[in-house]
């Protein structure tokens, strides 16, 4: 496909697509109807729908019945490690071969025109972002991700969560389960912000943003604290009522779908003449400019605190004019000592 009818490449050969970023139109004063209308597929297709079918996987053929998981033994518990370590490496790896490996469409749609494999540097282990990124993904990420897995289900064997029963309360259920990416998008935007505070930048979200030209393996290179963070999404299902697939829905949600916004192009072709959005675009931005789009845009809580970028020339002004701001206050803070 030719990129240029949808986008721009400058001289340094990173493209930007024509339209800016936009926040879903879900949470939006006044509501705008239509538009709506036309978001509502997105919302469910294709990555919730794959996550929410890939939890009742897990459910009906990986977790151990209730009297098994009332007991913390090996068996279930490598099992089910092993069973992400897998899943993981093949979901990922899908991205990373035909993108990067492959590099089926060159750098048609690609934000950064360079491939970090074709660079080394010393910010990662053995120089490379690749070897760096997928050690961090399994040594720590698949590990942690598991381990909160292995609580939550555990509470629930136990009685110490709130379970509640498909049958006896759907409508309830059927809601919640629409709720999730909503729940995600919050604890993701809090979680977020709270790391790029000062301290925990420096030691810890800067593992992640080392990476400022993404790709699929990006997605869970992160530092310990960081994935213990970000899988602890899981755990608002220990207070809401709720059902053990709905909470490995939770989980698929964060731990799967971190890969999109990290593909690192605006569109993955298809066919010669079809592609899919990847809407990327959004997290792309924040890797790129740092403090900008603390979330995805499920809920424009960018737009309510000022630090959203939409890609364009007046969002590029919103921002230098915010940074313009800040270092104002931190000079006249100084003056005052």
């Amino acid at each position: 496909m030719d990129d240029l009818k949808f986008g721009t490449r400058n001289k340094r050969g990173d493209y930007a697509p024509n339209a800016p970023a936009q926040t879903a139109p879900l949470f939006v004063f006044p509501p705008r109807p239509l538009a709506l209308l036309k978001w509502v597929p997105h919302y469910f297709f294709p990555y919730s729908a794959l996550f929410f079918l890939s939890a009742w996987a897990w459910w009906a053929w990986v977790v151990p019945p209730v009297e098994g998981m009332q007991t913390l033994a090996w068996g279930w518990v490598l099992k089910l490690f092993a069973v992400n370590v897998v899943a993981v490496f093949l979901w990922y790896f899908a991205f990373e071969l035909r993108l990067y490996i492959t590099r089926a469409q060159g750098n048609r749609f690609k934000y950064n025109g360079k491939f970090p494999a074709d660079a080394k540097s010393d910010v990662f282990w053995f120089k490379s972002q690749n070897i760096d990124n997928i050690l961090r993904s399994f040594l720590s990420g698949v590990p942690i991700w598991t381990g909160i897995q292995v609580v939550v289900l555990w509470a629930f064997a136990n009685g110490y969560a709130p379970w509640v029963g498909f049958a006896e309360h759907p409508v309830y259920l059927a809601l919640l389960t629409l709720v999730v990416p909503v729940i995600h998008e919050f604890h993701f935007f809090c979680i977020h912000r709270l790391i790029h505070t000062d301290f925990l930048y420096k030691w810890v979200h800067s593992v992640h943003h080392n990476s400022n030209n993404p790709s699929p393996w990006s997605s869970l290179s992160m530092h310990p604290v960081e994935h213990l963070l970000y899988f602890s999404t899981m755990f608002y299902h220990l207070i809401l009522p709720s059902h053990p697939v709905i909470a490995l829905y939770q989980l698929h949600m964060a731990g799967f779908g971190a890969v999109p916004g990290h593909v690192g192009f605006d569109k993955v072709e298809l066919t010669k003449d079809t592609a899919i959005d990847s809407h990327a675009y959004i997290h792309y931005l924040h890797h790129k400019y740092f403090e900008v789009n603390y979330g995805d845009g499920l809920i424009p809580l960018d737009k309510w605190f000022g630090t959203f970028h939409d890609g364009s020339k007046e969002g590029d002004a919103r921002m230098n004019a915010r940074f313009a701001a800040k270092k104002a206050r931190m000079n006249a803070a100084k003056a005052e000592k």
